[in-house]
């Protein structure tokens, strides 16, 4: 009987950080945090890349492994970008607010 070899790599998960400081999924514009709540909402990873038809169905499953495997870290990611986004809104709020009342910003 021959031994077959089988070589086992670790990869990275397709992710890339834009100038923004958001990870997008593999060279598509589409945010990590679109992906891990997909899946949270019980998306599989083949309905996943039907609704964002640039992504590879093999980075779908390589990011939700990764979203499983540390998801401590993603959390702690997700939770900035929203603090982030609820940053931003309060600024446009208040630059919304300044130009009804004539004040400058």
């Amino acid at each position: 009987m021959t031994e077959m070899s089988f070589s086992v790599q670790v990869e990275a998960p397709p992710l890339r950080e834009d100038s923004d400081g958001a990870l997008r999924v593999g060279e598509s514009r589409v945010l990590l945090e679109l992906i891990v709540r997909a899946f949270q909402d019980g998306a599989t990873p083949e309905t996943i890349v039907q609704r964002y038809s640039t992504l590879a169905l093999a980075g779908v499953y390589s990011v939700i492994a990764y979203y499983l495997r540390d998801r401590k870290e993603v959390e702690a990611y997700l939770a900035r970008r929203k603090q982030l986004a609820k940053e931003l809104e309060q600024r446009a709020d208040h630059g919304r607010d300044a130009r009804a009342t004539g004040a400058a910003v």
